[in-house]
């Protein structure tokens, strides 16, 4: 049912047939507003999956009890954002939920499992190969040791996210192609007993290269996010070193700012 005010009307559209919609006339909070943003949680938390089809905006302002143009702004800015897309001769879309990820030591796998959003991950490369300058220094080794580099390409409703590059040092424990595959870096890492305790961690952002668009399907010249993070055990030993990078588009970080005393 949705609920506006203290009147109720039935939501026939089968993708919407699930939601109570929670509409304060009252408010300050303009309606356009509350619409979006409990259609942007339901996207979220996966009641609306990509391929739902939310009917037109004159349906939806018959349904909803809200004049056309409050609708209209309301999807207006979830398209905007990419989570929905008007098709002619159809109506309007579910396209994706962009992954909100808290800034916080754990890893992609395990955030978008929790976030129900159901990560797939194809392992590009995984393979022992001397550590560059760089790598050394944040794996604390001596250039040219020998250390795993794993690529990975992580996507959720068969869409690619983010492509990950961590390397590991050689001899930490054994990674396996399947397993890395069906589970999280820091989840096997946790099984081998490795307690991870802190971390180093920059965030960026630049436009995509030719190879990164046809990874990540975007287009040459894509904003990427960038995350460069090492990993320490609870011993201050080195044991993770990550190049990441994510489609803006479908993927951001989530803040939370406290002020010092």
């Amino acid at each position: 049912m949705a609920k506006t005010g203290n009147h109720s009307r039935s939501v026939t559209a089968p993708a919407l047939s699930s939601l109570d919609f929670a509409l304060d006339r009252a408010s300050p909070v303009p309606l356009y507003y509350q619409l979006a943003q409990q259609l942007e949680a339901a996207i979220e938390h996966g009641v609306l999956t990509p391929g739902n089809l939310l009917g037109n905006e004159i349906d939806l302002s018959v349904r909803l009890g809200l004049s056309r143009p409050t609708v209209r702004q309301a999807i207006q800015s979830l398209v905007d954002k990419g989570l929905l897309v008007r098709r002619r001769g159809v109506g309007t879309q579910v396209v994706h939920s962009q992954v909100k990820r808290p800034l916080e030591l754990s890893s992609l796998y395990d955030d978008l499992e929790a976030a129900g959003q159901g990560p797939a991950t194809r392992v590009v490369r995984n393979e022992v190969v001397p550590a560059t300058a760089d790598v050394a220094a944040a794996l604390g080794i001596a250039t040219g040791g020998e250390v795993t580099v794993l690529e990975r390409l992580r996507s959720t409703h068969g869409q690619p996210v983010a492509f990950l590059c961590n390397y590991l040092p050689a001899t930490l424990l054994d990674l396996d192609t399947a397993r890395l595959e069906s589970t999280g870096l820091y989840r096997m890492l946790r099984s081998a007993g490795i307690t991870l305790h802190s971390a180093r961690q920059t965030i960026g952002a630049r436009s995509a290269t030719a190879g990164e668009a046809d990874l990540l399907d975007e287009g040459v010249g894509a904003a990427l996010l960038t995350m460069r993070r090492t990993a320490y055990d609870d011993t201050g030993r080195p044991v993770e070193y990550g190049t990441h990078i994510y489609r803006a588009a479908r993927y951001a970080f989530d803040f939370q700012l406290l002020v010092r005393p």
